[in-house]
């Protein structure tokens, strides 16, 4: 995460470029401003929900897209399972494990410098014993990231203590847990009845007296959402469960526009990649087929005195080889 020592100037370059492109989000990068920034703690999070501030979390899988989500100025970066789809091609989130979640977790580390880093525990991962739960978030800290989130109510709390415990910072996550929830019943929207709100509720407060720091609510009706919210000292981050909870948690590949097809309600995009991307490499191809790419100013020349003397070697040898 701190790896980009030499990087400080290319990034504080990069941010006065957008500058001068007005970009409205300038303050945003005050943090980078000849090296310095502020490193986001846990503790941080926890003073946000105190003085009503909304915290902002992404997800990140790679060094140069962790880089650009530092940059803007988001609390949290979280190195989601979640991977799984959208890097390794996986229908869901299960086939990954630890050995390629370390692998893009120690990317986003090199990159980060401020943001808090959530690593996402695999399924897998933490539910063969109390120790080797440990164990593999003991991973996660070591490559650099500053907490690890696991999926589950009440179910999990005493796995959640232990890890705590062990001094290492948790991160619930209850509502649609796409680890397990396709192997029951499958159901996205959690919180539509009286039994699955205090179920809800039950789990969100054992989290919290567990010790963790903070809780993601995902695809939870807002009004029970709300609740919860209500109810925690500790944050509440949502994605797709509505207004009022404490921060919000979007996949950037969502976010971006990457995919084509229908878009998720809960998601709002903020750019469409996928066609800038598309229309970008299809362009490319085509300069290529066409010979527009590369120019000579694309080039790199010798000098005309070594050209020579290469040329007039080569002469020789062909010479030689003809007699």
């Amino acid at each position: 995460m701190k790896s980009g020592r030499k990087k400080s100037g290319s990034n504080t370059n990069a941010m006065s470029k957008n500058d001068s492109m007005g970009n409205v989000n300038k303050t945003e990068n005050k943090f980078f401003i000849d090296g310095n920034y502020h490193k986001v703690t846990v503790s941080q999070i926890l003073e946000m929900k105190k003085r009503n501030e909304k915290a902002a979390f992404v997800t990140a899988y790679d060094y140069s897209n962790a880089l650009i989500c530092d940059m803007a100025g988001v609390d949290g970066v979280l190195v989601g399972d979640s991977a799984a789809m959208v890097m390794l091609g996986y229908h869901d989130t299960t086939r990954i494990g630890m050995q390629e979640m370390l692998v893009f977790c120690g990317g986003v580390c090199r990159a980060v410098r401020r943001a808090l880093i959530i690593a996402d525990m695999p399924f897998g991962s933490y539910q063969g014993s109390v120790a080797n739960a440990i164990h593999n978030a003991v991973l996660f800290i070591k490559a650099g990231c500053n907490a690890v989130k696991i999926e589950g109510g009440t179910e999990v709390v005493p796995l959640i203590r232990s890890i705590i415990a062990a001094g290492i910072p948790v991160m619930g996550h209850i509502g649609f847990t796409p680890q397990t929830s396709s192997l029951w019943n499958n159901n996205r929207l959690h919180g539509k009845t009286e039994k699955s709100a205090l179920k809800l509720l039950e789990d969100a407060r054992e989290l919290e007296e567990a010790g963790a720091f903070s809780v993601v609510l995902e695809m939870v009706t807002d009004e029970v959402a709300t609740l919860i919210s209500e109810n925690l000292s500790i944050p509440t981050i949502g994605i797709g469960s509505g207004l009022n909870c404490d921060g919000q948690v979007l996949v950037s590949h969502d976010l971006l526009g990457l995919y084509q097809g229908a878009q998720l309600r809960f998601v709002k995009q903020y750019a469409h990649l996928y066609e800038t991307i598309f229309d970008a490499i299809s362009l490319y191809r085509k300069d290529v087929k066409e010979k527009k790419f590369p120019q000579d100013t694309n080039s790199f020349h010798m000098d005309k005195n070594e050209l020579r003397k290469v040329l007039r070697k080569l002469k020789q040898q062909r010479k030689l080889r003809s007699d």
